[in-house]
């Protein structure tokens, strides 16, 4: 629990709509993710769109259940399904996209979601940049990022970049240190 305390007191910090790069080691996951779903999206009253390349909707949403984590604003875009050939159960707080290749498309969904919940502000968490600078180009990617967060900056939501310590390079903190305004780095116990 102290990293879901840790996690979610940092964000409270943050100034409205920052982009935000959050690394974390991997043993941390359910633990941010409960702090920015569960935390600090209900106590600033977010829509949360999350952009998976890296886990299925379906698991994340079996976690958020176990977890007794509410989807009631919680929307996801989800480019990694069909690629793992595990979209066979749809559900209705998931979008798909092909693959995590089709960047304009995740763009698209993303601005899709905001314009449908346009009576709340919002949370947009890109799980993972590592996972997303496996199946792109460096520089496209970069360049959607940049993109991405200028039009999330200009809709006043808040944008979060997971990136997993285990599997960073120079490249892809040279990327976040581009498009983000602040890095968080989950500590978790000492």
């Amino acid at each position: 629990m102290a990293v879901t305390t840790e996690v979610s007191e940092k964000l409270r910090a943050l100034p409205e709509a920052a982009a935000v790069a959050l690394r974390m080691k991997a043993e941390h996951y359910f633990d941010v993710i409960r702090a920015m779903l569960d935390v600090f999206a209900t106590k600033k009253s977010l829509d949360s769109i999350y952009v998976t390349s890296t886990i299925p909707s379906t698991s994340i949403i079996n976690a958020l259940d176990v977890l007794e984590i509410p989807l009631d604003h919680i929307w996801f875009v989800d480019c990694i399904s069909q690629i793992m050939m595990s979209a066979g159960q749809k559900h209705g707080h998931a979008i798909y996209v092909e693959s995590p290749t089709m960047l304009e498309n995740i763009m698209l969904k993303v601005e899709y979601l905001i314009r449908r919940t346009a009576d709340r502000k919002n949370l947009v968490i890109i799980d993972s940049i590592n996972s997303l600078a496996i199946h792109n180009n460096t520089k496209i990617l970069s360049e959607f990022l940049h993109i991405l967060v200028n039009n999330l900056r200009a809709k006043e939501a808040y944008t979060i970049i997971f990136s997993m310590e285990e599997y960073e390079t120079e490249e892809i903190r040279n990327m976040l240190n581009l498009v983000s305004d602040e890095t968080l780095q989950v500590e978790g116990e000492a």
